[in-house]
């Protein structure tokens, strides 16, 4: 099999091109709302956001009998509602942040999995929804996909000036008047938004690989936030595309195919880094 055809084969399944144009869409929004999370060190945030949405979307697959297309609505919902909670719960309370978002982390999986564990195929649908089924989203879905990864990226550029001043300096944030309890809420509910997008994609389990790891990569490769962005969108669409060849070729899980091609960039990444500061080590000695 020449190159051509090794690229244009799996083209010809309409799964597959929707595949495709899923993982991209939904790496590009991750990616870019990750590097905030990286940035700021809200990892552990994300990673509760993306197990907390279980229950709503295990909720939703109860009431509708097991439809694929409302649970984004029921995931979109709990993670909305999630991430407005931890900032109350972390702000009105005397405890720190991260352990409202441990507590908060627990409960919700916990709950998801004991509603899920209610149904007789437990072991099927527990493996869907960790894991994702980027191979089964269908056309009304990736309409859906593509409108909030619209609504995400213009979110995030109407308002780079004032999450670029919260993300690096939130004492200027308040100098310069600007409400940054709204932006904060604001940045939580992208960041859940983002996670719901990319839950048919990767599933719960993986989702937090798709915030954090392109946008890691591209942290250590560039310190200016645009470029950052840039290269992260550009890590995790080639992460999709080529973790989907992948799982076609190799006949792979789909989900834990993307995340492990992009923790391999990662490491490319790191690698390079490495090496770049040594040699800039070695010119200045020298």
């Amino acid at each position: 099999m020449n190159i051509i055809d090794f690229i244009l084969t799996p083209l010809n399944y309409s799964f597959m091109t929707r595949g495709l144009t899923a993982a991209v869409l939904t790496g590009i929004v991750c990616a870019v709302v990750g590097v905030y999370v990286v940035v700021r060190g809200l990892a552990f945030l994300g990673d509760a956001l993306a197990h907390s949405i279980l229950p709503g979307v295990a909720v939703g697959y109860l009431v509708t009998g097991g439809a694929q297309e409302p649970l984004f609505w029921w995931g979109t919902g709990t993670a909305v509602l999630v991430s407005l909670a931890i900032g109350a719960i972390s702000q009105g309370a005397k405890i720190k942040q991260d352990t409202a978002i441990g507590i908060i982390f627990a409960g919700m999986f916990a709950l998801g999995i004991a509603i899920i564990s209610t149904v007789k195929s437990y072991t099927v649908d527990l493996t869907h929804f960790l894991f994702g089924d980027v191979l089964g989203v269908s056309s009304g879905q990736l309409i859906i996909i593509g409108i909030f990864s619209a609504l995400i990226l213009l979110l995030v550029l109407v308002y780079y000036k004032e999450f670029l001043v919260l993300t690096f300096d939130p004492t200027l944030a308040v100098t310069l008047r600007i409400p940054v309890k709204t932006f904060e809420y604001l940045q939580l509910v992208l960041i859940a938004l983002a996670i719901a997008v990319s839950f048919q994609a990767v599933g719960v389990a993986l989702m937090v690989a798709m915030l954090i790891t392109p946008a890691a990569a591209a942290f250590l490769l560039t310190k200016r936030l645009p470029v950052m962005m840039i290269l992260a969108a550009i890590i995790a669409s080639l992460s999709g595309v080529i973790g989907l060849y992948f799982s076609y070729y190799i006949n792979i899980a789909s989900g834990p195919a993307i995340v492990l091609t992009a923790t391999l960039i990662f490491l490319l990444a790191w690698g390079y880094s490495g090496v770049k500061k040594r040699l800039a080590v070695r010119g200045n000695r020298g």
